[in-house]
Order: structure tokens, then sequence, then C-alpha cells
């Protein structure tokens, strides 16, 4: 499978972390790295996740990553 970067805007709110996480590995995914930094506007952070996912998949994880609860925007995967 190849290696994908998902990228989405959440708010600063307890379990957006969580929820995104399991998102993943409900579908059997495993996340290679996540990371989360806060951005220049007060009460938001970016989140960046690169996982191994089946490139039928993608659409799919993105639409799924942006009804969680919290998540402000998602940034479509770049193509590799």
């Amino acid at each position: 499978m190849p290696q994908h970067t998902f990228t989405a805007v959440v708010q600063d709110k307890p379990g957006v972390l969580v929820r995104a996480a399991t998102l993943f590995s409900r579908r059997g995914y495993n996340i290679e790295s996540l990371a989360v930094a806060p951005t220049g506007r007060p009460g938001r952070s970016r989140m960046t996740i690169v996982a191994h996912v089946e490139e039928r998949a993608i659409g799919q994880l993105s639409q799924q990553l942006a009804k969680l609860v919290n998540v402000v925007e998602v940034l479509e995967p770049a193509p590799r």
C-alpha cells in the first residue's frame, strides 16, 4: 500500500486526536506518523496523519475525517 498524508484543521478540543486515530484503526490502516501543532489562528490546530492507505480508500477516508466532530477542514492529500 502506498503512503499518503492527510492534513486537517481542527478545533482545540479534547478527544479530537483520539477520534481521528480511531477512524484509521477501525478501517485497518496503521498510522505511520501523527503530528498536531497550533496554527496562527487561536483555538485551531493542524493535524497531519501519514498512513499506508489503498488508493481506492483515500477519498472515503478524507470525507469521513471531515465529518468528525471538531474537524474544521480537511486538505486533500497530494498525489504521489
